[in-house]
This record gives structure tokens, C-alpha cells and sequence, in this order.
């Protein structure tokens, strides 16, 4: 069985962070593992709070999945704090991980944010460089790039900017584009645009840690990039269009539509 190492915080409502991770990696019949980086205090709609675990604690939690159970591959999603991203960089580079997947989290899907001022730069510099794939959206390429993304020109300068500063592969997330959906995948100085039709569905909590996991869960059978992220697709197209609606604001997903 492969092993599959989550590092992020933990979403209590269970839509996103953590518990989406194990269920979508669970629902590819894989083993996951978790590092717990902070605890929050959230619903579909709103964050009330956050409280970070210490960063040594999280470097003891890594090391005890590393000497023991090595993951075929790892997905950071919430690091919260400069001083966690840097814990989490230099255990990863101890360890020698291989296939990492890093969803830059900044901001909850109900708009809370998730990660401090001080800590972006800590991500560009120390986490981003260590990623096979790195699926920021919208708003996240902006921020981690500095500038303003409207249409398919502006995800081009954007992706070409973070695709050097890691060795891996970029992929930016449209979906918070006005008049589509599509996604760019931008890989040793090529671009490839997967283009799909929008899921009506208002529920996405989760959709960016669902989607980085999936990708995880791929690159861990051994899937080239392209692959991986092309069935990670499939997965939140299916699970999107499930249309499970739980609570009163921007609600998960079904993981496990297709059990």
C-alpha cells in the first residue's frame, strides 16, 4: 500500500485541512499519515480562530512518520507561521522527502485567513523550492508573485515567476476566475492549459486541500505530474458534481461519491 503524508491544520467541521486530506487519500485507497500544524476553530462559514501547535512539535511529529513509516509521498497544505514553514522545510530536507505537494493555504474558502504576513516569505523561500508541484490560486499567485491575475495572460507571467523559484511544476487554479474554470499547468518552460467546464455547485471548502492531496495520492503510485494532476481533476469534478450540501455557508465536498 502507498503511504501518503499530510502536513496541515486541522479543520473541525472536517471539510478542509486534515480531515479532507485522509479522506481523499482514503478514498484512494492509499495509508495516510498527518502532521498536525495548527487547530481550527471553523465551519463552512467563517474561521473563529487558530491556534498553532509549537514548531518543535512538529518537527518531533515528523520525525517520528519519517523513521518509521516513510511517506511515498507528502502534501503541505496550512503552515500557518514562519517559524512552523521553516521546521516543516528543514525536516523535509533532513528526511530526504520525495514527491512533495505544496498548496500555499492563505486564505479559507469563508475567507479567514489562514496564514501570517511574516510567513509568505518564509513559503517562497524555503518550502516552494523543495516542491514537486506547487497549486496555488488566484488570489495565492498573486500574493506570492506580487501582482494582479485577470485573465489567461496574467496566470502565464505568474506561472513562468514561480516556476523559478522551485524546480518542480506550477500549477495555478482558476477557479476564481470571473469568466471561467481552467487551470494551467506550467512545467519545464511549458505551458498546458486544462481547460473544463465549471461544476455549478457552490460548495468547494476543501476543494484546494482535496486537490493537492489527490495529486499527492498520484505521484505516489508512481504517475508522472501531468498525470497525477489530470486524475486529481477527475476526482473533484466527481466529487463536486455529487453535490453534497451540509451546513449554512460554502459547504465540502462528497469524498467518497464514488464508494
Amino acid at each position: 500500500m502507498k503511504k501518503v503524508l499530510a502536513i496541515a491544520g486541522s479543520d473541525c467541521s472536517g471539510g478542509a485541512g486534515i480531515q479532507a486530506d485522509i479522506k481523499t487519500i482514503t478514498a484512494h485507497k492509499q495509508y495516510a499519515m498527518s502532521v498536525i500544524t495548527a487547530l481550527t476553530a471553523q465551519n463552512t462559514t467563517e474561521v473563529f480562530g487558530i491556534s498553532d501547535v509549537l514548531p518543535e512539535f512538529v518537527g518531533k511529529q515528523l520525525d517520528c512518520v519519517f523513521t518509521d513509516i516513510f511517506p511515498d509521498a507528502v502534501k503541505i497544505g496550512m503552515v500557518s507561521n514562519a517559524e512552523t514553514a521553516c521546521v516543516v522545510a528543514d525536516k523535509l530536507k533532513q528526511h530526504k522527502a520525495v514527491n512533495i505537494v505544496l498548496d500555499p493555504v492563505m486564505v479559507a474558502a469563508s475567507g479567514g485567513k489562514l496564514l501570517k504576513d511574516d510567513a509568505v516569505w518564509t513559503v517562497k523561500k524555503r518550502l516552494i523550492p523543495l516542491a514537486s508541484v506547487v497549486t496555488p490560486n488566484i488570489p495565492e499567485a498573486e500574493l506570492l508573485c506580487g501582482m494582479e491575475i485577470k485573465d489567461d495572460a496574467g496566470m502565464l507571467r505568474a506561472a513562468g515567476m514561480l516556476s523559478e523559484m522551485t524546480g518542480g511544476a506550477v500549477l495555478i487554479k482558476g477557479g476564481h476566475l470571473i469568466n471561467s474554470a481552467d487551470d494551467l499547468l506550467y512545467m519545464n518552460g511549458e505551458a498546458v492549459w486544462l481547460r473544463v467546464a465549471r461544476v455549478d455547485n457552490p460548495n468547494t471548502h476543501g476543494t484546494g486541500c482535496t486537490l493537492s492531496s489527490a495529486i499527492a495520492c498520484g505521484l505516489a503510485r508512481g504517475l508522472g505530474v501531468t498525470e497525477s494532476v489530470s486524475a486529481a481533476k477527475d476526482y473533484i469534478t466527481g466529487a463536486l458534481e455529487a453535490g453534497l450540501d451540509l451546513g449554512n455557508g460554502c459547504g465540502p465536498l462528497n469524498h467518497f461519491y464514488a464508494l
